[in-house]
């Protein structure tokens, strides 16, 4: 049976992908999550049913639009199916228990995190404040409302953290430092991953976001400005590494005590 529900945690999961991904790219633009309803960018074939099967769609078009023969970007297949491998891994890991729910609304909100910063630089307020919500009532029904203010507190305090970092930050390099979404994401990230790992979550992601950096730099060197936002032309979003790390530790259960203790020998 273990299989039986990994399979439809899978299936059930690119599903969502498919729709997060419509989510992460329309919700910050202001667009409506439903209309028009999904459609080929280049000549607005509007798509049916067997071409919005989550991955088989792809493989079965050869990677192109029905009508125009438009290239679809592998992209889309391969962020399906890591939504699906993610929502596996879950139920595989917890079980079915609370703590699935809670890592799968956690990895649900990380999913439209990286879509939307990583396509508009923008993390969506509505979906913090929507999975901070659910996160809390969740863990107030698996942990008792200790572990439920508990855990505001570990989001308050990561929260401030991170602010404090960003401050020092615009102090020393003269200019904004950090996106006030990152900041607020980490409220997401303590309440979700507790204190130390929601901190532990940033170095992580900056470890990530290192080679994507110097590879960025290399390409592009010293990059023009788009005078209407002052965003970089080529610029790199944070976001996507720090939800890439929450993720990361959620699933791998690190015991941040276990790293202090090796790290103190």
């Amino acid at each position: 049976m273990e299989i039986y529900y990994t399979i439809v945690l899978f299936v059930f999961g690119t599903v969502l992908g498919s729709f997060y991904n419509v989510v992460g790219y329309r919700l910050p633009k202001g667009e409506s999550l439903l209309f028009p309803s999904s459609h080929c960018t280049k000549c607005n074939h509007k798509l049916g049913a067997s071409e919005l099967v989550p991955i088989f769609s792809y493989l079965f078009l050869g990677g192109k639009c029905k009508s125009c023969g438009q290239k679809i970007s592998l992209f889309y297949p391969i962020f399906e199916l890591c939504s699906g491998l993610l929502f596996a891994c879950s139920f595989l890991i917890f079980g079915f228990s609370v703590q699935l729910l809670v890592a799968l609304t956690f990895i649900s909100a990380m999913l439209i995190i990286i879509i939307s910063d990583y396509q508009t630089m923008i993390i969506p307020d509505e979906i913090l404040l929507i999975s901070s919500a659910l996160l809390l009532i969740e863990i107030g029904v698996g942990q008792g409302w200790h572990g439920a203010l508990e855990a505001l507190l570990s989001g308050v305090l990561s929260f401030l953290t991170m602010y404090v970092f960003k401050k020092i930050g615009d102090f020393l390099f003269k200019k904004e430092s950090m996106g006030g979404g990152d900041i607020k994401l980490m409220f997401v990230f303590g309440l979700t991953l507790g204190y130390a790992m929601s901190i532990l979550s940033v170095f992580i992601a900056s470890f990530i976001a290192l080679p994507v950096a110097v590879y960025f730099v290399m390409k592009y060197g010293n990059q023009k400005y788009i005078e209407d936002d002052e965003i970089p032309e080529h610029s790199i979003p944070f976001g996507p590494f720090l939800a890439i790390a929450s993720i990361v530790l959620l699933l791998s259960r690190i015991d941040f005590n276990f790293i202090i203790d090796l790290l103190s020998h």
